[in-house]
């Protein structure tokens, strides 16, 4: 049996020691403390000490955190049951009340950001949750940092991620998106109609004020016909055209 000599007992005791007393906290935590129970100034980042028997530190993460909140149950200003998720990215800015003011910062925020969530989509209409996620954003984000300030927390931002609607209503929005399509054709196709009428209009007024473009209109649709097909075309000429050409000179 190996027997430890008394120099080598004493450097254990002092290594135990060592390593019980004195911690390494990263950059990206921070040590919470408490002596005695009683709450002291948070240390770190780097090389810090703990009395043994009288202090005791918790570790905080302080790096961005990014949460998943299920999806809920919600229903909407119109009566449309649908389901909605998002993503909650939130950090600690305040290591102490965020182990002093609530007992578990991250089951509260948790929680805060699913019941706000069911809130404010509850409160809008279908249209609206689909067309204004933006503003529907920013609005949670607002209300969970205002809430989860007093524990230390900043809430930057709150991303909703899917909205799961009812087949029904899928099929209803597909036959809306359909109609609103077949009403922008007929539109399109109603002004273009309108315009071309508008151009015959402003032709006619030009052709009634200039007979002779009228006949050099004619000229330029047989030459037209003729290049497009070989075969003989009977056409039928109005008197007019040839009128200038009929008049003889006047005998003396």
């Amino acid at each position: 049996m190996i027997e430890l000599g008394p120099i080598v007992v004493v450097g254990l005791v002092i290594l135990v020691i060592f390593f019980s007393v004195f911690k390494v906290v990263p950059e990206y935590e921070r040590g919470v403390v408490f002596r005695l129970g009683r709450l002291q100034e948070f240390r770190g980042p780097g090389i810090t000490y703990v009395i043994p028997g009288v202090e005791k530190m918790t570790r905080i993460d302080m790096r961005t955190i990014t949460m998943d909140v299920p999806p809920q149950d919600v229903i909407t200003r119109d009566n449309v049951s649908v389901k909605v998720n998002a993503v909650v990215y939130f950090r600690v800015v305040d290591p102490n009340r965020a182990i002093v003011q609530i007992e578990n910062y991250l089951f509260a925020t948790s929680q805060l950001s699913q019941t706000t969530l069911r809130s404010i989509c509850g409160q809008q209409e279908l249209d609206d949750l689909l067309s204004e996620r933006d503003k529907i954003n920013a609005r949670l984000q607002e209300i969970l940092d205002v809430q989860t300030d007093p524990w230390g927390i900043k809430v930057s931002l709150v991303e909703i991620k899917h909205i799961d609607l009812p087949q029904e209503m899928q099929r209803a929005i597909a036959k809306q998106a359909e109609a609103e399509r077949e009403r922008r054709a007929k539109v399109i196709h109603a002004e273009g109609e309108f315009q071309a009428a508008q151009r015959l209009a402003d032709a006619a007024a030009i052709i009634e004020h200039h007979p002779f473009a009228m006949q050099l209109r004619y000229l330029q649709t047989l030459s037209e016909i003729a290049t497009e097909n070989n075969s003989t075309t009977i056409f039928p000429v109005p008197i007019d055209l040839l009128a200038p050409f009929l008049g003889g000179k006047k005998t003396t």
